[in-house]
């Protein structure tokens, strides 16, 4: 099993993305961190924390990659597929995490993860 690092930029990006209401992309974690680390720390960072089940990734619908916290993950095994909100007017990607879609999958296919993305306006934007 590889040994994780703690670092001050993985504790650091961990911990914005655990208290953010919404998904965040890299350029918004980069803005947030200041001088902390460089956007390269910053990849790497995002994809060591996928990797140990602590955030999800959600491709938005206009290819943005944004981030979010993991409730029930661990070491890559990512169990909580669920649906995705992008708010076109605000630009937020939030999970929603009591609606998970039924699927039905022809047989002998096998389904490792998905990405439901639904657009509209948020409840913050439609005031």
């Amino acid at each position: 099993m590889k040994q994780t690092r703690n670092t001050q930029a993985k504790t650091e990006i961990l911990k914005l993305i655990n208290e953010s209401n919404t998904a965040l992309s890299h350029s918004d974690i980069q803005v947030k961190l200041g001088d902390l680390c460089n956007r390269v720390t910053i990849y790497r960072v995002l994809e060591r924390l996928e990797e140990e089940g602590k955030i999800h990734k959600i491709v938005n619908v206009d290819g943005v990659i944004n981030f979010a916290r993991c409730e029930g993950c661990s070491g890559g095994k990512h169990d909580h597929n669920h649906l995705h909100f992008y708010c076109e007017k605000c630009k937020s990607v939030t999970c929603i995490e009591n609606v998970v879609p039924k699927i039905k999958i022809p047989q002998n296919f096998v389904v490792k993860q998905y990405n439901f993305v639904i657009s509209g306006q948020c409840d913050k934007c439609t005031i």
